[in-house]
């Protein structure tokens, strides 16, 4: 290399590896001071998306721990009130098992007094813990823990809507019942419902076949009521009997008399197995010879009769209108005559005439009440010499009870009592089975957490040993670098010797 005084390469070249040197050793520095190998995009670019991603999903499930644990804290406050609900059935039981003993002697009112009281507590208790009907964790509890593929597999639920899994006194199914005396036990064929505390005795069934006329044709139904080993209470008549006819629009009732009725938007008559009874309807009364009240889903009857030359007239009234129908030998010489004639003089009332349960009456059915007034008769000569059509009132199925005991309101509460406890035992079950859940998802975040975290630290991490040990060595380097660039500019002196004397 020639010597030269211009450029002084050497010194270039040490000041260049000086520049190397510094930004290697202030590298390592940086990780050290930080703890990070990748303290920006430019260090690892890759490398610092995949370790973000790491570092998002741990912070996601963090909190997503943290739900659970209060989900988990908020179940076993339901749970610790659902064992003192628990409890208090348990006293309920006895106090009904108490009055349910002919042998007792003492008040059943008083009995009856703490009983009452506690249906009360369970009600107030219920809405402590925010589980009676409609409260804020009747429904399906959603905790977002995290960590799945998806929404539905980053959420655990804990379904508790619905009122079966309500723990008030009405979702229990005892807010009606009563350990006081009283109460009529049904046997045999009765249907008399004097409450809603009233028992069918253990294998008692009652059938009730329902003719229904729909004006497109006729179907029966039988709806068959079976009192079962523990007996059921008239509110659980009432329920089957409405599980089984919602689908055809009729509705089962007790009545302020403790009668069973029936009313809907279909037409129909209905017998039933008890003695001495008939064809019934819901509600209707004749107000005099003439003129019959009908109420939704009852029906007045006409029995056409053998006689020519008769005439029939009647207004019926509904929602203020009145409508004029005027039948004759001539437009009602049968049965299909006569519905199209009633039919054409009813249209636009909301009522109208569908042939009855024997074939050969016809019913008047409306969805709201109307009334039925005869203005006008004739008779005629022939077979019959009575009314041509003669109105039919409603009637109510009303058999004779069975004496009244001391034990029958209490022998029905612990029927209920049986059930709601087999209910809440559910209800237990499922908030028991929450928890579980809830803690079995903590778990699988916690371990992916700590995965997450290994994960995200090997590739973002500083290796303190390695960086300690570089740090040593770009000290070394620098401080050489340092003393070389120093010989390298005292090189060109040595040309001042080539110009000596």
């Amino acid at each position: 290399m020639p010597l030269s005084i211009q450029t002084n390469v050497a010194s270039l070249n040490a000041q260049n590896n000086i520049r190397v040197n510094t930004a290697f050793q202030a590298n390592t520095i940086n990780q050290l001071s930080s703890g990070y190998r990748i303290t920006s995009s430019a260090d690892d670019a890759a490398g610092l998306a995949v370790a973000n991603k790491f570092r998002g999903d741990t912070a996601e499930l963090t909190q997503g721990v943290l739900n659970a644990q209060n989900g988990i804290s908020s179940l076993q406050i339901v749970d610790g009130g659902l064992n003192n609900v628990s409890n208090i059935l348990d006293r309920l039981r006895t106090l009904a098992t108490q009055s349910a003993s002919a042998t007792f002697t003492g008040d059943r009112a008083t009995l009856n007094t703490e009983y009452q009281g506690l249906l009360t507590e369970i009600n107030r208790q219920a809405a402590n813990v925010k589980l009676d009907t409609g409260g804020a964790y009747n429904t399906n509890l959603v905790t977002y823990v995290g960590g799945g593929t998806n929404t539905a597999n980053a959420q655990v639920s804990v379904d508790l809507s619905g009122s079966n899994n309500a723990v008030d006194s009405t979702a229990l199914g005892i807010a009606t019942s009563s350990v006081a005396g009283g109460g009529t036990l049904i046997s045999g064929n009765t249907v008399r419902l004097d409450n809603s505390a009233v028992s069918f005795l253990t294998g008692t069934s009652q059938s009730f076949t329902f003719h229904l006329n729909t004006g497109t044709g006729n179907q029966d139904v039988t709806v068959a009521i079976s009192g079962g080993s523990g007996g059921k209470s008239g509110t659980q008549v009432i329920s089957d009997l409405n599980n089984s006819l919602q689908a055809y629009g009729i509705t089962a009732a007790i009545s302020s008399s403790g009668t069973l009725e029936f009313g809907g938007s279909t037409a129909y008559t209905v017998t039933t197995t008890a003695a001495g009874t008939g064809p019934i309807s819901s509600t209707g009364t004749a107000v005099n010879g003439a003129n019959y009240s009908i109420g939704s889903g009852t029906f007045a009857a006409f029995a056409v009769g053998g006689g020519t030359a008769a005439t029939e007239s009647f207004v019926v009234q509904n929602g203020g209108g009145a409508y004029t129908v005027s039948l004759t030998s001539a437009n009602a010489g049968s049965l299909s005559a006569a519905l199209t004639t009633i039919n054409t003089a009813l249209s636009g009332s909301g009522v109208y005439a569908v042939t009855a349960a024997n074939g050969t009456d016809i019913s008047l059915q409306g969805s709201s009440t109307f009334s039925v007034n005869e203005t006008a008769f004739t008779a005629g000569s022939g077979g019959g010499t009575g009314s041509v059509f003669g109105a039919v009132g409603a009637q109510t199925v009303t058999a004779a009870s069975s004496t009244a005991s001391n034990t029958g309101n209490a022998i029905a509460a612990l029927t209920a009592l049986q059930t709601a406890v087999t209910n809440l035992g559910l209800v237990q079950g499922k908030v028991g089975a929450g928890v579980n859940k809830l803690s079995y998802a903590v778990n699988l975040a916690q371990s992916q957490i700590t995965n997450y975290s290994a994960a995200q630290a090997g590739i973002r991490d500083a290796d303190v040993a390695a960086q300690a040990a570089n740090l040593t060595k770009a000290q070394v380097l620098q401080q050489a670098s340092l003393a070389a660039l120093a010989q390298a500019n005292s090189a060109p002196q040595a040309v001042l010797s080539l110009l000596r004397g």
